[in-house]
Parts: C-alpha cells; structure tokens; sequence
C-alpha cells in the first residue's frame, strides 16, 4: 500500500488528530507529549511519507537546534573519526549538526564562520586552524554563539577539550628509553599549539631520563601534508648524514606514515625486533595506524572523550545563555594510552 503524503505540519497535524504546536513538541522532543498521543503520531509516520521542515521550524524558534562543527581539513581520518562521535551524539540529544571544512585555508575559516552565523546555529564546536588562523575569526563568532574548541585550544579564553600532551609524549619517551635506544624527535611543522606542546615534553622527559634531548625540526615549508613531509624528511635525514639514531619518535602518526615509507624505500627494516634497522612511534593513534607495516607504535588519544565531553560543555553552556547564568570556561584535558605495536 502506497504511504500518503501531506504537504504541511498543519495538514499532518490534522490527520494525527493532534494540534500543530503539540506535533512541533514532539518533533523537538517526543517525551515532551504524553504517551498516548506520541503513539498515535508515530503510527501516523509509518503510515505516511511526512518528513518535517526542520529548517523551517528552527526558523520560528527563538534558537534553533542546528550546531556548527568546524574542522581544518576533512581529509585527516582522525578528524572524520571525532566529527563522527561528536555528530552522533549531537542527534542523539536532538540537534542537528552542521559539519563544515576550511580546508587549512584562512580565508575558508573566515568564510566557514560566516556561513555558520547567517545560519543562526544555536552553537559551534571548533577545531580551530591554529597559526594561520586570521585573529578576529574565532572571536567574531564567539561574540555570537556559544563555543567549544577540540584537538587545539584557541589563542584567547574558550572552553576547550584536548589530549594530555605532555603526559602523552612523557609516556611515549619513558617507554622509547626503557625499551631501546633513546628517541630522536622528529618535529612537524607547528600549525597549532599541539607540535610546540609535544617536543617541549620531549625535551623535559628526555633530561629526565638522563639523555640529551635531539630535534630535527622539519626544513620544508610548512603544510598540513604531514604525510608527504615526513616522507621528504626522511630522505633528506637518510641522503645527508644517514640516521641520527635507531630510534625516531614522530610528532603525529600522519608524519611517522611518510618516515616509515621512505626509510622502506631505502631498504632499512623498521621495527624492534631482531636484524631491524629503526624503530620508528608516533602519535595519535590514528585509524590507519595499525595497518601500517610493520603496524605503528603510537599513543591513542580518547576521541571518543574528546567527542562527548565537547557536546557536553556545548550543550551546557547553551542552557546556561538561555537560562541567564553565568558560562564556566571550562578546560579539559584527558590522557592518552600507549599501543605497542611492531615498529617500535
């Protein structure tokens, strides 16, 4: 049987038997109605082809239940893997995200901002670009709308959830130490506050450890192509002088990918067991990190905390504008785990 159609939330309303406000109560929340009548409207949705206006009906609200959630780049599975968790949970608490990239260029990140503000979202969740970021960007939005930064804190005071980065590198350095020969640090270039973070923890543990800390800062121009940079490192490192030591710790996962190829195709063995050449680790835990060869060590952040505290503290300080109480700027910070794999 061909399922009817109807074209407004008023005729709808009529055939469920129920007024529009009480329809638009259910949509924005079905435990806003009482159980009877959210049993006869969804009886009423299987039977038909209905799909409401959501654009519209936000339109009619004092705040809509759009969320704006604004990456670098789209192209970075570990990005994909928390916008996914972070969209997931936003249409579970019955919000709808709005996912937008500004490709690691300012002037989208200006643009992204814009779009998002003509948009009227209720909120946004942001990983902002970092050092190319124009500087009254962010700030034009927060002037507007609740925020909260992920993956790289902002450069003035916004609530924020991130990885533990010197509890992570200490752990990856200590376990480097205690296992083999001690690290050399092979920098990425600093996009954001995360690279800085990361090797200043390297320096501290390493003279913790009783070692001498070695940095090769990376000599290309600055890109988020980490791949392709750690790649050109490599060669560059193996063409000159040959390996700083047998041990490489990589700034983030993405650049240990382009290490571990070019030393390959030098004909170096990279791993920690017998007759290898280098160990090689990185950071992040990033999804394609265990189908390397030999599968990457590496420190796993908690995207799935970094997802759901974000939504979280959005969410939070959304009620709390509404409400008129004051916004905490809160500032999370979680830890990462050490995976043992095979190159290191």
């Amino acid at each position: 049987m061909a399922k009817k159609s109807y074209k407004s939330m008023d005729e709808f309303a009529g055939a469920c038997g129920v007024s529009r406000p009480t329809l638009s109560k259910y949509f924005h929340d079905p435990s806003n109605v009482k159980e009877v009548t959210r049993k006869r409207i969804e009886a009423a949705l299987k039977k038909s082809n209905f799909e409401p206006n959501l654009f519209a009906r936000h339109l009619n609200r004092k705040r809509t239940r759009n969320i704006g959630v604004l990456v670098p780049t789209i192209s970075d599975p570990f990005y994909v893997q928390v916008v996914t968790l972070i969209e997931l949970e936003l249409r579970a608490r019955g919000f709808w995200p709005i996912q937008i990239s500004c490709h690691t260029r300012p002037d989208l990140e200006e643009e992204a901002i814009r779009t998002l503000l003509a948009l009227k979202v209720a909120g946004a969740i942001v990983a902002p670009l970092g050092a190319g970021s124009r500087a009254s960007t962010l700030q034009r939005l927060t002037d507007t709308i609740p925020v909260v930064c992920f993956d790289s804190p902002a450069s003035f005071d916004l609530p924020y959830v991130g990885n533990d980065n010197a509890q992570s590198v200490a752990a990856m350095v200590q376990y480097l130490c205690r296992s083999g020969e001690p690290p050399v640090f092979l920098e990425i270039p600093q996009v954001n506050e995360n690279s800085g973070e990361r090797q200043e923890s390297y320096r501290a543990t390493m003279l913790k450890e009783g070692h001498e800390p070695l940095v090769i800062d990376c000599e290309t121009p600055a890109s988020w192509e980490f791949e392709r940079l750690g790649f050109e490192q490599m060669q560059t490192i193996l063409k000159r002088d040959g390996l700083p030591g047998r041990t490489l710790f990589c700034a983030n996962d993405r650049f240990a990918f382009g290490a571990m190829a070019a030393a390959f195709a030098a004909g170096l063995k990279i791993g920690r067991g017998e007759g290898c050449d280098v160990r090689i680790a990185g950071h992040d835990d990033h999804p394609l990190s265990r189908y390397t060869c030999p599968p990457l060590t590496t420190m796993a952040q908690n995207a799935a905390a970094i997802a759901s505290t974000s939504v979280e503290i959005l969410l939070r300080r959304i009620d709390d504008l509404d409400e008129g109480r004051p916004m905490q700027d809160d500032k999370v910070i979680l830890e990462a785990t050490l995976v043992m794999r095979e190159s290191a």
